[in-house]
């Protein structure tokens, strides 16, 4: 199972505290592949270790990065600063650490790196023009940089050995040319007897003793630290044998406190962790504690939140976030970790049923990072709280008091009001259909029919044995033209009549379904003639089923003969249905028209 970025940076941590730099550098070298965002933070760590193995153009590259992510943050401009400084390049190097105290005035890093910048400078300033003229007038110089393994390979190149004798006449012409030609920052740190390879001061406290502006022992015109010196048996063995001081290994970059601290709380953090998911949470908060100590990031007090809500202890939890955010907007922490508390504090104000609180914390979230995560538990929390409102607004008492206020304006024909009052009376009692059918019956006073329909079908789906709702909702389809969907409507509401009223309101829904039913094909406009209108009825789907039903025909056979028997086949609801549409389509003329 691969590891998180945060993992790979723990992990890198502690390579680094052990000074196992090459293992360092892969294990933020992951870290930063796998993490979703850059992060300066693995960017300056790896600087930090490239600083440490003397490779101080990796080291500066990764510290560039690191101030491009994150150009608030002084550390990585001790990064470059110390980058720089290893390479030799003391203005850069100067205007970083100073760029860092700017940042942070009392940055003991940047501090000492610009004191080691300035013993530097002052050591290459002992003389007038810095020592180049007696540098370069010295006989011996390219025989010297011939013999020397760092330079000898360069004194191949006749352009290189031509422009190098060039600069013992104008010396000061190296100032132009040293930047454009890496060669000669070798060359000249060669013969001024700097060693390239210095220690990183990015994290050190200590610092490396400073070289003597003069080599130890160094005949006359002698100015590098591997000439020959005095009862030397020969050139050669002389040349070959490194000073005192090259023997010596570079000091290796220690830690600083800060850095310490850092690992030591990371390593708090996993246990932590693992307390946690043993569901040991007094446990877990003592490590998160400890490492927050340690350490102030607010990832620790968010874990420590998670550990106090898994203890059933918002309160405490939200008190935790708040300190985590309060910290956070000081230290300039990552959007989404201040994001990440914000609904954490939401979480817990569900759990405490504090639905517009924990609403109002996912919103606050979503502002600092929008995650589909929370945007859901915003949206869930939301239908919760209107679900948890309309429920406390429930007063039987007060919708009987609604109720009775509409039935007053409607009796008054205000049909405005009236609606109001019911809708009041379904917020207080959304159960009981009829302030549904009632608002359905001012509704259609206002001509409001499609809004009058849907609360018929409120009130139906509440009571589906309430009568007038099937009736009001088959006279506003019949008032919209919808013919056929009110017969439908009608034939439910004959049925539930029949079952349930004993047929009590059959006479107003036959007339209901005469209107319809007549309606339906009634003429499609003043000119057409009755022939037309037969022969339009008889290419109606509907009509053309019927006459084929051969029960049906056997009826209408039979009626010719008998009369009164069609009266007592119309009696079977199926049968009055057929027969009240041939004759609303002028299939059969009878007094039923």
């Amino acid at each position: 199972m691969s590891l998180t970025a945060d993992e790979y940076k723990q992990q890198g941590n502690a390579a680094f505290a052990a000074k196992k730099y090459e293992e360092a550098i892969e294990l933020f070298t992951k870290a930063i592949e796998v993490s979703e965002t850059p992060n300066h933070v693995f960017y300056s760590n790896r600087s930090a270790c490239y600083a440490s193995l003397k490779k101080f153009k990796e080291a500066l590259a990764d510290a560039s990065e690191c101030v491009k992510i994150n150009p608030s943050w002084p550390k990585g401009y001790t990064r470059i600063g110390a980058a720089h400084l290893g390479l030799g390049d003391l203005d850069d190097a100067e205007s970083n650490y100073k760029k860092a105290l700017e940042l942070d005035p009392s940055n003991k890093i940047a501090q000492d790196g610009l004191d080691q910048v300035k013993r530097v400078q002052d050591a290459r300033m002992q003389q007038p023009d810095m020592g180049l003229t007696q540098i370069f007038n010295d006989p011996n110089l390219i025989e010297k940089l011939k013999q020397n393994p760092k330079t000898s390979e360069m004194m191949n190149d006749p352009a290189l050995v031509a422009k190098l004798i060039q600069f013992r006449s104008n010396p000061q012409a190296l100032a132009a040319d040293l930047m454009k030609d890496p060669r000669l920052m070798t060359i000249m740190a060669t013969l001024m007897g700097i060693d390239l390879n210095m220690p990183d001061l990015s994290q050190s406290n200590s610092m490396p003793k400073q070289e003597s502006s003069e080599p130890k022992s160094a005949p006359e015109n002698t100015t590098t630290a591997t000439t020959s010196t005095e009862g030397s048996s020969t050139k050669k063995d002389e040349e070959s044998k490194p000073s005192e001081e090259q023997e010596q290994e570079p000091e290796p970059m220690e830690v600083d406190e800060e850095e310490k601290n850092k690992v030591a709380a990371d390593e708090a953090k996993l246990e932590g962790n693992k307390a946690y998911k043993a569901h040991k949470f007094d446990e877990a908060i003592e490590f998160y504690n400890k490492a927050w100590d340690l350490h102030n990031d607010i990832t620790y007090l968010n874990n420590r939140s998670a550990a106090e809500y898994e203890k059933g202890d918002y309160e405490t939890a939200i008190k935790t976030l708040e300190d985590a955010i309060e910290k956070g907007r000081e230290m300039r922490a990552d959007y989404k970790v201040i994001a990440k508390s914000f609904a954490r504090i939401g979480n817990s104000y569900v759990k405490l049923g504090d639905l517009k609180s924990a609403i109002t914390y996912y919103q606050k979230s979503l502002t600092e990072h929008r995650t589909a995560d929370i945007l859901t538990k915003l949206r869930n929390t939301e239908k919760e709280l209107k679900k948890k409102e309309a429920l406390e607004y429930i007063d039987p008492e007060k919708a009987e008091e609604a109720r009775l206020q509409g039935k007053e304006y409607f009796t008054k024909g205000d049909w405005p009001n009236a609606v109001k009052a019911y809708t009041e009376m379904i917020a207080r009692a959304p159960e009981d259909a009829r302030g549904y059918s009632n608002r359905a019956a001012a509704l259609s006073k206002l001509m409001s029919f499609p809004d009058a329909i849907a609360d018929c079908d409120k009130a139906i789906e509440k009571d589906p044995n309430f009568i007038r709702a099937y009736i009001r909702k088959a006279t506003a389809q019949i008032a919209v033209k919808e013919y056929a969907y009110a017969l439908e409507t009608l034939d439910l509401a004959r049925s539930k009549d029949a079952e349930v009223t004993k047929g009590a309101n059959s006479r107003e829904i036959d007339q209901l379904y005469m209107k319809a039913a007549s309606q339906r094909f009634q003429p499609a406009s003043q000119d057409e003639t009755p022939e037309q209108t037969y022969e339009r009825a008889m290419k109606d789907p509907e009509v053309a089923k019927i006459l084929a039903d051969p029960v049906l025909q056997s009826i209408l056979q039979q009626a010719q003969n008998n009369p009164a028997a069609l009266q007592e086949h119309m009696k079977n609801p199926e049968i009055f249905k057929k027969i009240q549409t041939l004759i609303a389509a002028g299939i059969i003329k009878t007094g039923y028209k």
